[in-house]
């Protein structure tokens, strides 16, 4: 199946999910989270959800790092081409809805990408060898090229893996793990 075919089942998927559904799932899957080897770590990156694209919540991992007095690094989007900036959250960081109504920072203290130690990459399928598909912009992609050779990738998905491998692109990044709500993937 192709990309754009995949997408577009996957978006179907999603938006079949009551917002209880989303709400369970999304707490599902930050409990599973805290069997990663990963709290060792500083530096975490996080997607804010795009409640309109029925996401999975991020806030209870938000919570999760905070409560764990972990460094959140939150990415603002350039759209000319395709690229993140990112930014430290701090009690003064103001959030604002993009065009595409992702929340963002509207500015702040920049973290450079290779400084970041974790990941939580969004996406709306993956493969049982970690391959993942996007929106198809490539921000991701772009940024985890930049990060240093030992970040960990984390998918978060409501659903399990595609067992068929997607073809990939030479510029695609895998994951290292995709937690659902059920079970937790190392690839």
């Amino acid at each position: 199946m192709s990309k754009s075919a995949l997408r577009k089942q996957y978006k179907t998927l999603r938006n079949a999910l009551s917002d209880t559904q989303i709400d369970d799932f999304s707490i599902a899957i930050a409990n599973n989270l805290l069997r990663l080897p990963i709290w060792d770590k500083r530096y975490y990156h996080l997607f804010l959800t795009i409640a309109e694209q029925k996401e999975v919540d991020t806030e209870f991992i938000l919570n999760i790092l905070a409560g764990k007095d972990k460094d959140i690094i939150l990415s603002k989007s350039n759209f000319t081409d395709n690229s993140l900036t990112h930014f430290l959250l701090t009690d003064t960081t103001v959030l604002k809805k993009n065009a595409y109504n992702i929340p963002e920072p509207v500015d702040g203290i920049e973290v450079p990408s290779n400084k970041i130690d974790v990941v939580f990459v969004p996406l709306l399928a993956y493969d049982t060898k970690g391959n993942r598909i996007g929106y198809g912009k490539g921000f991701y992609d772009r940024f985890l090229a930049d990060c240093k050779d030992d970040v960990i990738t984390i998918g978060l998905s409501f659903f399990p893996p595609e067992t068929t491998e997607f073809e990939i692109d030479t510029n695609d990044v895998s994951l290292d793990f995709c937690v659902t709500p059920e079970k937790v993937y190392e690839f």
